[in-house]
């Protein structure tokens, strides 16, 4: 009885360490899974004046005055290759300094402190001012890839202080046109959308970023859905994510500007003219893009509730997608 006893003790040590060895394997496996994929990592998901918003005297800034919140970072969006060892950045905001590290703490290899090239979408503050952390002052770069429409690309070259990331070869600017794909590496291909915007300095672009498995549309900025020559409902269907404006919840949030000077799609505007996708192509939308006045940024508002309960969802910082 003792020597059956003894058996079956080494038979559950036995199976034992067969089972953590097959735990353990199985954690490699995965890592090693997720080290030939491509991620795409939402970095910031706030207007260009950031929350809290300069000179504010709102109640949805004051508190934050006193205790700032990590998460409330400018829009943008930072793609990962692990297969090719490449990071890319998706517009250059004023919260760039933490973005990139934090583009490259979910890379799973060694890399540089800067992407391997960052996409603009327009010359609005929030979207390019980050470039000056490029310059001399700051990281004193070396032929950062740029990649910017025709008149993004004269706007920088012909305009100080950003003409002298030019000749002091911090930048090296690629020019993009609108539809015409570019194939970045065999993990990453992107398109560029124009879309209608405020362009004062610029056009506006978005972007189609495809990834080896699934894609992405990327709009931050847009005047009204209705004013584009493209379809928004068909391109939605077309990509298994879609990150569109969502400046303003809806036109009661500003009362001390002329709304029609500002003009973005409501996200009430945008529920109801998204209303006839179906439940799958609803949840693709992740609304983004928050001006410091919009309940969206509370996740557990009222406001926050009805969008989700609509079958579509709210971008948060730092949320990462498989492509």
């Amino acid at each position: 009885m003792r020597n059956y006893c003894l058996f079956v003790i080494g038979l559950i040590i036995i199976l034992l360490s067969c089972n953590e060895k097959q735990e353990k394997k199985t954690l490699l496996e995965q890592e090693s899974e997720i080290s030939s994929e491509a991620s795409l990592i939402i970095l910031g998901t706030v207007q260009d004046a950031g929350s809290p918003h300069i000179a504010c005297k709102r109640a949805c800034c004051s508190n934050l005055f006193e205790n700032p919140n990590s998460n409330r970072k400018v829009v943008s969006l930072g793609f990962v290759d692990h297969d090719n060892k490449q990071t890319f950045l998706f517009d250059a905001t004023p919260d760039i300094t933490e973005q990139i590290k934090l583009l490259k703490r979910n890379a799973s290899w060694p890399t540089g402190e800067l992407p391997n090239g960052i996409f603009l979408t327009h010359a609005h503050i929030g979207h390019y001012s980050g470039l000056m952390y490029l310059g001399k002052e700051a990281t004193n770069a070396n032929a950062v890839p740029i990649y910017a429409m025709p008149k993004m690309k004269n706007f920088l070259e012909q305009n100080g202080p950003w003409s002298q990331l030019v000749t002091q070869k911090n930048i090296d600017i690629h020019l993009i046109e609108d539809a015409v794909p570019l194939s970045m590496t065999s993990n990453l291909k992107v398109i560029p959308l124009l879309v209608p915007h405020r362009d004062e300095f610029s056009e506006t672009v978005g972007y189609k970023i495809i990834g080896p498995n699934k894609s992405a549309l990327f709009i931050p900025d847009i005047d009204k859905w209705e004013k584009w020559s493209r379809s928004i409902l068909e391109l939605v269907k077309t990509v298994d994510y879609a990150f569109l404006d969502a400046s303003f919840y809806d036109g009661d949030e500003l009362n001390t500007r002329d709304i029609s000077q500002i003009p973005h799609p409501f996200v009430i505007e945008s529920m109801a003219l998204f209303e006839t996708l179906s439940k799958s192509e609803k949840s693709k939308i992740h609304f983004i893009h928050f001006n410091h006045t919009n309940a969206l940024l509370d996740i557990k508002s009222k406001q926050a509730k009805k969008v989700l309960d609509n079958g579509f969802k709210i971008a948060q910082f730092n949320e990462t997608f498989e492509l």
